[in-house]
């Protein structure tokens, strides 16, 4: 399917990618990927004092890891960049040029001192701070005057005294009312654009059919739509999604844990659990199925069913999701993201094959990575961390006669053990002791592990090998 379609995600580079910043780029991903057409990153860097090119590697790394790949952008030229802001100065200035050509904005010469005695004194009076229009109509004479005084000016755009009207998708009809406007700052003393002037700018030029972003974005659009109007470019669709909030409805802030995918990338969650629960923060399946791949998501997502109301951040639910994506996600994807939490415990397999087969005993249990080194540290060679109950069981007057008759049946085999072998040694040594069910179970799970609880017995030993079991029941026996 092909369209027109054309939607873009222009982070600021100044920190690592948050996870409201996050679901406005799935969002933007899913509706392009749905429809067949483009999704462009732009990196809007003109802030000099905070961008960096850190942030912006560290942003882009953040996408990439959870596959939210563009088809324009930074290193994927479509024939609409520079896709960085601070390459695309020119053409900024060349914009304001025509505006003021044709008297749609003009200069300003007003001192940033001048402005703020202003806005104080219009809130002393109870005022809603406002451009006064000083330097609207100034002649020829004047501004050569004021530029004679060491003034540089400023561009504003020439603000038609009207109502704005603005239709969003999600949001519906909205008015703002001409009073809330005023001639307003597009082009710095510096010849930076302000962020209003630099957007619309570059969503005509890159042909953006649709800004979906967030409703904190919403106050800035009837500034924009003029922007639009004024310069002759048609005006996208708009939808501006709801914000992501904290359990108590308050800003979601550092103070709660977590709040950027690079953060919940360490703490050991999949990218495809992320992106799953990102997609329910303000939007819901038509068929309320909330666990889904990529490709059922894509299927099913419509700006359509983006829910006005504030999304709520719930941790236990992520961990709900991601639980889901760590069980049914393929087995090689799960254990090549989770070498790294393991190898920083010094939990090190050199035999990938038998690492991924220890990652699929413990992923049942799991809701993130982090918590994987603790679920199979048992499976390495060292001291064993025994669990109280554990020696309670291992200190049974049976169980030292229930791990000889184990340690002898297995010895009577040749070659590996693998579950079905264990499995049926260990109910010939229950025979052997007179021990069946928990009683016969608990002791040996004991003693290769050192817990009451965890996967299936045979597939422990197997992983284990019959070197590492044979040494721990012998131990557990008194033979060592």
């Amino acid at each position: 399917m092909s369209s027109n379609i054309r939607v873009r995600f222009a982070p600021s580079p100044t920190g690592h990618l948050h996870v409201g910043g996050a679901r406005t780029a799935l969002f933007n991903w899913l509706f392009a990927r749905r429809e067949g057409g483009k999704f462009i990153v732009r990196i809007e860097d003109t802030d000099r004092v905070r961008s960096t090119e850190k942030s912006e590697r560290a942003v882009l790394e953040d996408l990439t890891w959870l596959g939210l790949t563009w088809d324009e952008g930074p290193g994927v030229d479509g024939g609409h960049g520079p896709y960085r802001q601070s390459e695309r100065l020119n053409i900024y200035r060349e914009h304001a040029e025509r505006l003021l050509a044709c008297d749609k904005a003009f200069h300003c010469y007003c001192t940033d001192e001048e402005l703020e005695e202003k806005r104080k004194k219009a809130l002393a009076e109870g005022l809603v701070p406002q451009y006064d229009g000083k330097c609207r109509d100034l002649t020829p004479a004047a501004r050569k005057e004021l530029e004679s005084e060491g003034r540089s000016p400023v561009v504003r755009l020439r603000a038609p005294l009207q109502d704005v009207a603005v239709s969003d998708l999600i949001r519906g009809d909205i008015l703002f009312k001409k009073e809330m406007l005023g001639d307003f700052i597009i082009l710095r003393s510096d010849g930076r654009p302000t962020y209003n002037f630099a957007v619309v700018v570059d969503d005509a030029l890159m042909e953006i059919t649709h800004v979906i972003r967030a409703e904190e974005h919403l106050p800035n659009t009837m500034r924009q739509v003029l922007v639009y109007e004024l310069l002759g470019y048609r005006l996208p669709v708009f939808a501006h999604v709801s914000l992501i909030v904290d359990k108590d409805r308050s800003k979601l802030s550092k103070r709660r844990g977590a709040t950027s995918v690079a953060e919940f990338r360490d703490q050991g969650y999949l990218p495809g659990g992320l992106i799953n629960y990102l997609a329910l923060l303000g939007w819901s399946p038509p068929d309320g199925e909330e666990i889904m791949p990529v490709s059922e998501l894509i299927n099913k997502f419509e700006l359509e069913r983006v829910s006005l109301s504030p999304a709520a951040f719930d941790e236990d639910k992520l961990n709900w999701v991601n639980s889901h994506h760590l069980r049914e996600e393929p087995l090689a994807d799960v254990a090549v993201l989770a070498v790294r939490f393991a190898e920083t415990h010094g939990l090190i397999e050199p035999d990938f094959a038998r690492f991924e087969a220890m990652v699929d005993l413990a992923r049942e249990g799991l809701a993130r990575l982090s918590d994987l080194p603790a679920a199979i540290s048992f499976f390495f060679d060292g001291d064993l961390e025994m669990e109280e109950e554990a020696r309670e069981w291992l200190s049974r007057d049976d169980a030292k006669q229930l791990m000889a008759s184990l340690v002898r049946r297995l010895g009577e085999s040749d070659g590996t053990i693998d579950a079905g072998l264990f499995k049926a040694t260990l109910k010939a040594a229950g025979k052997d002791a007179g021990i069946k069910g928990k009683d016969l179970f608990m002791p040996v799970r004991s003693a290769l592990t050192g817990r009451t609880h965890g996967p299936a017995l045979g597939e422990v030993a197997a992983v284990l090998g019959r070197e590492r079991v044979l040494e721990r029941l012998a131990r557990a026996a008194g033979q060592d």
